[in-house]
């Protein structure tokens, strides 16, 4: 079977070609609804060969072919699987042409031409989404560069996340730089050993910003022990990390926070930048989210900072929906509770974007509220996941089954959270997002349009 695809980008050929040479082009284009990973990036177009990872340990290679290359114009790669059980080593078969046709000055055509004996479904479902995130990229750097904004050397902290890794990829495939501050000994240049405690001195030279992304995750039941985990691996390492940048030559400190700060029963009203937390004793959540804020603001200067309170990011590969997509595809899902808490949620490319303008952005200071501009409930967000994964959602979910696993309090804060947030500093600024409504991030993440 053949299956061909083009669209095209306003842009010259030769920039494009360059952009699937860099590190990250193949985790931008693979679709996060395949059980793949990437092991390793191919070194070269020309005769390189990338590693992808299956459930199970298997692999396939994906070995690029010498003589389907030719500079700024094609390369071809073919798949070669790697240890399949029970299945010959011909049993798949793939061959990915790629061809970078000019169209005028500034335009190609980018057409792909797939051979295979997989589903022509799928195919054609990925072939869009390859097409779909280029186009959605190339707007997003143009639109950065348009404003100003040069390559850049960026430090990174939690690269390693569902976010960090998107957002590194997204970065190197826009000309920066990216270096990667990890907790052990670096394997590569592009790494730096980061001691959250103390900081060395010299981490942040020759950075021109930084995105402060980790700390732990606060999926769990809220015992003691989690509780410590969450408030001390964002607190204090942001602060000393704020200060650390603060005396060093970095000109943006973004650093990840969330919506959170207004509560988990935030109310009816929809609430943005300007409003403030809950009064009285905040919820656990709200608390750290306050002080973790205000340790990113340490250390004074003139360094523009940035704190994203980002919502429930949605992306198959972690997080709620990677939990919820094999429920909802087996028919087993439904309302939870009443279905009328208000779910404030941001697509993972649309959460890179608003990184991204935090970067360009000068105007862009203090908190941001990183959430599409459309909150849904979630009787409405079980409506429509439902119909992507095209299966029923009948059973609804008893408001206390979530205490079963979260506890209490863990029920209340995450999965019961009630939180209709506004992401107004972006809208007043005319931020573009790439998908505003519900209906058209999950078809997207999950391969439905």
């Amino acid at each position: 079977m053949n299956i061909v695809h083009s669209s095209q980008l306003p842009t010259s050929a030769p920039v494009v070609f360059d952009w699937f040479s860099q590190p990250g082009a193949i985790q931008r284009l693979l679709p996060p609804w395949l059980p793949l990973k990437v092991i390793e990036e191919a070194g070269s177009l020309k005769d390189g060969t990338a590693v992808l990872g299956l459930p199970g340990g298997l692999l396939w290679n994906a070995k690029h072919q010498p003589d389907g290359f030719s500079e700024n114009r094609s390369f071809v790669d073919q798949l070669e699987p790697v240890g399949l059980r029970g299945l010959p080593a011909r049993a798949v078969r793939w061959r990915h042409e790629h061809y970078f046709e000019p169209a005028g000055p500034q335009s190609t055509t980018v057409r792909d031409c797939i051979e295979s004996n997989m589903p022509g479904r799928q195919i054609e479902s990925m072939l869009a989404y390859r097409h779909r995130q280029l186009a959605d990229d190339f707007a997003a750097h143009h639109r950065a560069a348009q404003s100003g904004l040069k390559p850049q050397v960026i430090a990174i902290t939690g690269s390693g996340g569902l976010v960090g890794q998107a957002l590194c990829a997204f970065l190197s495939t826009g000309g920066h730089r990216v270096i990667k501050l990890v907790r052990h000994a670096p394997n590569t240049a592009s790494e730096r050993r980061w001691d959250p405690a103390d900081p060395d001195e010299g981490l942040l030279e020759g950075c021109d910003a930084v995105i402060h992304l980790a700390g732990a995750s606060i999926f769990g039941r809220f015992s003691q022990a989690h509780r410590q985990a969450i408030a001390s691996s964002r607190i204090e390492p942001t602060r000393s990390l704020a200060l650390l940048a603060a005396r060093s030559d970095v000109r943006t400190f973004i650093s990840a926070s969330a919506i959170g700060f207004y509560g988990a029963s935030a109310g009816a009203d929809p609430l943005d930048e300007f409003d403030s937390p809950p009064a009285g004793t905040p919820d656990f959540l709200s608390g750290v989210v306050q002080r973790w804020e205000q340790a990113a603001e340490e250390g004074g200067g003139s360094m523009r900072r940035v704190q994203i309170r980002t919502g429930v990011v949605l992306s198959p590969k972690g997080g709620m929906l990677a939990v919820l997509r094999p429920i909802f595809s087996a028919g087993l899902g439904g309302p939870l509770g009443g279905g009328q808490q208000m779910l404030s949620w941001i697509g993972l490319d649309d959460l890179l974007d608003i990184y991204h303008r935090a970067l360009w952005d000068s105007q862009l200071a203090g908190p941001v509220n990183a959430v599409a501009p459309q909150p849904v409930s979630n009787a409405e967000f079980t409506r429509v996941l439902a119909r992507a994964v095209h299966r029923p959602a009948v059973i609804p979910v008893p408001g206390a089954a979530p205490k079963l696993v979260l506890g209490a309090e863990g029920s209340q804060l995450l999965a019961m959270a009630d939180q209709r947030i506004v992401p107004r500093k972006l809208l007043d600024s005319g931020h573009q997002f790439r998908n505003e409504r519900i209906e058209l991030e999950l078809a997207h993440s999950l391969g439905a349009r």
